[in-house]
């Protein structure tokens, strides 16, 4: 059996630390049959501190020649004032942008034992299991023309272009109608058509790219009201379809349904099926360095590169299982427990984690 090559980018805060507690998952002896080479490189305020670039050029091509990429985060405070080109978020930006990792999908997964974790009433969450299928390459956020300039009279405006083509529509749409086909066949495709134009168009293609799939339940909800059905009745949810940045703001919001932002995985694929893994956490910098962040994410992540690029489903299915077991023997990290002083630590969650995988837990 070959050796798959994973580029690790651990990146800021917190990244390296629960990026290690996933490659320490991976190289666990449940996993002694599969074979993986490991290249790090850096992404983000540690590729400034070194190397100046946020996304250095032996990072970009340690991602493009490896089979699937395992991210951490990125982002400090301390380049919060710097010109945008040298943020740290702008690494991972353009690393999705170079890799043409145009679909990303953000499960929100309420776990047994977790519910009383939400914010939200418990019967409201309970069994909750939505996939989020957001656009990632196209919107607003990449859009041209942008910037700020200056109109008659010296007043600043700041302008930026929202646009999708007919394809990249088509191509999303087709990967969320997949995804629905797997799980219960249902799509709501969230749009502002009622407003914005280019929304319009976005309606009238994935309406069109859903008539090829009749089996599966297509229906249309503008943004604002999905942002509060969320919150409202989130079990109505199977698979949420929507562009780049509406996207990212509802599954931030649908994270927080699970009970902490710490628990969400994803995956941001290109055509082929070669994606990149990170948790949607951040780079958490209040807590980098004690200890007490929530691998589970990254854990999950890891999960998810073994089902979408490796396709090794049976094992991303004993990664779950182990996590669904040790949340429900009662073990909790900080951002879970909800202030008892019970919590365990970043490593010691793992632990029990690697130990469910042999039936040790």
């Amino acid at each position: 059996m070959r050796a798959w090559r994973i580029a690790v980018l651990a990146g800021d805060g917190i990244g390296p630390e629960v990026v290690a507690e996933a490659l320490r998952l991976l190289k666990a002896p449940a996993f002694a049959h599969l074979r993986f080479e490991f290249e790090h490189a850096p992404i983000g305020g540690a590729a400034l501190d070194a190397y100046g670039d946020p996304l250095p050029p032996q990072s970009l091509d340690t991602a493009r020649s490896a089979d699937a990429v395992l991210f951490g985060a990125v982002g400090e405070p301390r380049f919060d004032s710097a010109p945008r080109a040298k943020r740290p978020e702008q690494g991972l930006l353009r690393l999705r942008k170079e890799l043409a990792l145009f679909a990303n999908l953000r499960p929100a997964t309420v776990f047994p034992g977790l519910e009383h974790a939400s914010t939200l009433k418990p019967h409201v969450v309970e069994g909750l299991d939505i996939l989020i299928v957001r656009e990632l390459t196209g919107d607003i956020y990449f859009g041209q023309p942008r910037g700020i300039r200056e109109l008659a009279g010296g007043e600043r405006e700041g302008f930026d272009t929202m646009r999708y083509t007919e394809s990249e529509i088509r191509r999303i749409a087709r990967v969320a109608f997949e995804a629905a086909r797997r799980r219960s066949s249902r799509v709501c495709s969230v749009d502002k058509a009622n407003v914005l134009e280019t929304t319009q168009l976005w309606r009238e293609i994935v309406s069109e790219v859903g008539r090829g799939y009749p089996d599966v339940q297509l229906s249309h909800m503008y943004v604002d009201n999905a942002a509060m059905q969320l919150v409202r009745q989130p079990r109505q949810f199977d698979v949420m379809l929507t562009g780049n940045m509406f996207g990212d703001i509802l599954s931030d919001e649908a994270a927080m349904l699970t009970g902490s932002i710490g628990m969400l995985p994803s995956a941001s694929l290109d055509e082929a099926g070669k994606g990149l893994y990170e948790p949607i956490h951040g780079s958490a910098p209040d807590i980098a360095g004690k200890g007490i962040a929530n691998p589970l994410a990254a854990i999950l992540s890891a999960a998810m590169m073994l089902r979408h690029s490796l396709r090794c489903g049976s094992e991303a299915a004993r990664i779950e299982r182990a996590v669904a077991d040790v949340l429900r023997s009662g073990a909790r990290t900080a951002d879970l427990e909800g202030g008892t002083g019970a919590a365990v630590g970043t490593r010691a969650m793992a632990d029990l984690v690697i130990a469910a995988l042999d039936g040790r837990a």
